[in-house]
């Protein structure tokens, strides 16, 4: 669409803060108010819809706002019913990326000493001892780990939730965007150790720059899911 609007400003509003548009607030594509509990978030919320399209009549879309749509998505679809988020993340679990290691060697070893300390951060923080298989043949993990792993996301609000859900896929362990949702974890480092093979057979036969492309487009939403986190109250 075209931007139709000079400035973005944070005004106080029931909910806290919300976001207007020459003096009208912006909504989402429910209908519902863009607004948020803390002026810090609502400032980058409008520090996003001030750059989108440059200047008035520019072209921009909800992609100019990555911020604006997970608040959206928190919103209009998690807070009504976080149930379903809650269970379509936390069975990333049941074939967590950290469970499966390689038959090469050398990268089975570099996987171990990569992954398997953060497995042992879920058994001693989470309570969830995972199990781990060689090959990409399925592991069945026992009930109470699952279980253990399945509260450790229902405990997190809409917000949060809507941050994991963009980093538990993007990663392909819950284990590692629970670690990084509970700042145990740099963002960047899960982001290496999810990517382990990659790297590892591009020391075999070169750079992939397609691979490199798509690495940099999920580098991109793993810091906007943390910047949320941040971010939020």
């Amino acid at each position: 669409m075209k931007r139709f609007w000079d400035h973005a400003s944070v005004v106080p509003a029931a909910e806290g803060f919300a976001v207007h548009l020459d003096g009208k607030p912006v909504r989402l594509p429910g209908g519902g108010t863009l607004a948020v509990q803390t002026r810090a978030l609502a400032e980058a919320l409008a520090a996003e819809w001030q750059a989108a399209g440059g200047a008035r009549d520019g072209e921009m879309s909800w992609e100019d706002v990555p911020l604006s749509r997970l608040i959206g998505t928190a919103a209009e679809r998690i807070a009504p019913a976080p149930e379903a988020t809650m269970l379509a993340i936390a069975k990333y679990g049941e074939t967590d990326l950290l469970c499966y290691r390689a038959e090469d060697p050398v990268l089975a070893a570099r996987q171990h000493a990569g992954w398997q300390p953060w497995l042992d951060w879920s058994a001693e923080v989470l309570g969830a001892r995972l199990a781990v298989t060689d090959g990409l043949m399925p592991v069945a993990q026992e009930p109470v780990a699952l279980a253990a792993l399945a509260r450790a996301v229902a405990r997190l609000d809409a917000l949060r939730l809507s941050a994991l859900g963009v980093l538990v896929p993007a990663l392909g362990s819950l284990v590692l965007g629970l670690a990084v949702q509970r700042g145990a974890l740099a963002v960047e480092e899960a982001h290496r150790l999810s990517i382990l093979d990659e790297l590892f057979q591009e020391e075999q036969w070169g750079l992939d720059w397609m691979a490199e492309e798509r690495r940099e487009k999920v580098a991109t939403d793993l810091r906007l899911a943390v910047r949320l986190l941040e971010l939020a109250p």
